[in-house]
């Protein structure tokens, strides 16, 4: 278990973005995949302006993280070393080293970050601090590198399939290339749904908040709910009521995470007038309830 010690802000960042991979999802489709065991996302996220932004790890974090920083300034402690961030310097922490950073106060920074785990992941990580036995650096900016980041998340945000997580994570590959190899970073185009279950799941996104029977998610993509059904489990591993309620439970992570929303609103803003169930459900999707959750994390730290 790791130790932490800092003082925080509730109200976390404006345009903030987070998503927290529950660590069952982990166990079932990233651990045991020999496809991407080897480095997979555990956590990722976007902190604009994030003033009094400090996290400290006394024991280090359970994950490799890293943080790219364009704008703002802050510092990082890893180990027995200190650096000074600027805009455009990036730095990797290896899991399980002691680690304290924190943004600048009137000059707060503006990140992108992952939390990463594998055997790879950890290679990765060791192969950036023996470049030039350094685990900050600085590189140029480059808006296809930030359009990969945006790539990841967004889909993330379309849940937990096995397809989907095995995309996403070898695409995490090439983000961390982008690091490492900065001599050598090549562009990449992003993609548009085309699939029955794609833009069902663009769907279930747009209606969040909406309590939808599979006949309504069948017809949003006009098949029938037999065809429909077979077709998208046989796809993302998952039932479609199933990655519905995924899809919510992250929305309401973010709630939680990011906003003094009380659990009956949060509930109701993703389509649960029961907070009762909303809690079960919780609980069965991310391991631990929705007030554990909030009280566990904080919207200005990571």
């Amino acid at each position: 278990m790791n130790t932490y010690s800092a003082s925080y802000k509730k109200d976390g960042f404006e345009g903030q973005r987070a998503i927290v991979i529950p660590k069952t999802i982990l166990q079932r489709f990233c651990e045991g995949n020999a496809a991407i065991q080897g480095a997979f996302i555990t956590d990722i996220g976007y902190y604009p302006k994030a003033k009094f932004h400090r996290r400290e790890r006394y024991t280090g974090a359970g994950q490799n993280i890293l943080i790219y920083c364009v704008d703002g300034k802050g510092m990082v402690k890893i180990g027995t070393h200190t650096y000074e961030i600027k805009p455009g310097d990036f730095f990797v922490i290896p899991h399980g080293v002691k680690h304290f950073y924190e943004t600048n106060e009137t000059s707060p920074w503006t990140i992108y970050w992952c939390h990463f785990k594998g055997p790879q992941a950890d290679a990765i990580t060791e192969q950036i601090y023996v470049r030039d036995q350094s685990f900050r650096y600085s590189i140029e900016f480059d808006g296809d590198r930030i359009a990969l980041f945006d790539k990841l998340y967004a889909f993330l945000e379309q849940g937990y399939s096995t397809e989907n997580l095995t995309y996403v994570n070898l695409l995490l590959l090439q983000y961390l290339s982008s690091f490492l190899f900065r001599d050598k970073y090549y562009k990449t185009n992003l993609n548009t749904h085309s699939q029955p279950q794609d833009r069902s799941i663009l769907f279930m996104q747009k209606n969040l908040g909406k309590t939808l029977s599979l006949a309504e998610l069948a017809a949003s993509v006009n098949l029938s709910v037999s065809h429909y059904s077979a077709l998208f489990k046989k796809t993302t591993g998952f039932s479609p009521i199933d990655y519905f309620n995924h899809l919510k439970i992250q929305k309401a992570c973010q709630y939680l995470q990011f906003t003094e929303l009380r659990i009956r609103e949060i509930a109701f803003r993703i389509g649960i007038d029961d907070p009762l169930y909303f809690s079960r459900l919780f609980n069965r999707t991310m391991g631990y309830g929705p007030k554990e959750y909030r009280k566990s994390r904080s919207p200005s730290i990571k």
